[in-house]
């Protein structure tokens, strides 16, 4: 995993909505909350993604954009923000996102997708990293104390 201090990879995707997304557009503009989850409508997914919509008012306030990063095609992530009314951005990874960010358990030929967040200042600098499989309403926690450390 990349580490504090580092500067973000740049990133080129689409998101959900079909839009081309690039970290580096936020830069001198919005704090960035990367978060990097195993798949849509998963349990544990779910209730992380479910816990950014209810404080996303409040991440709004840390001028921080949300973007959830996993394998699932544009068309899941839709469907997924839909159900839940996620009203943050969805980018689909050929593995190649988490490649760059380190966010891969390689275990034999298997690559298993980790749970990491990384909040990203509005300079591109890594402020936070966050890996947490199991206690998962921990992300949200670190992201805002984070946040306003930097604020």
């Amino acid at each position: 995993m990349l580490r504090v201090g580092q500067t973000a990879p740049e990133i080129v995707a689409h998101t959900n909505a079909g839009a081309e997304i690039r970290l580096s557009a936020y830069r001198g503009r919005k704090n960035v909350v990367l978060y990097f989850y195993p798949k849509d409508f998963t349990s544990g997914c779910t209730a992380e993604a479910c816990s950014f919509r209810d404080h996303y008012t409040e991440l709004e306030q840390y001028d921080a954009v949300i973007v959830g990063v996993s394998a699932d095609d544009a068309g899941s992530h839709s469907r997924f923000a839909s159900t839940y009314g996620l009203q943050f951005t969805f980018i689909s990874d050929d593995g190649s996102i988490s490649k760059q960010y380190g966010t891969r358990w390689l275990w034999g030929l298997l690559a298993q997708p980790k749970r990491v967040t990384y909040v990203v200042d509005k300079e591109g600098i890594i402020r936070g990293v966050f890996h947490h499989e199991l206690a998962i309403g921990k992300h949200l926690d670190d992201v805002l104390a984070v946040l306003r450390k930097i604020q």
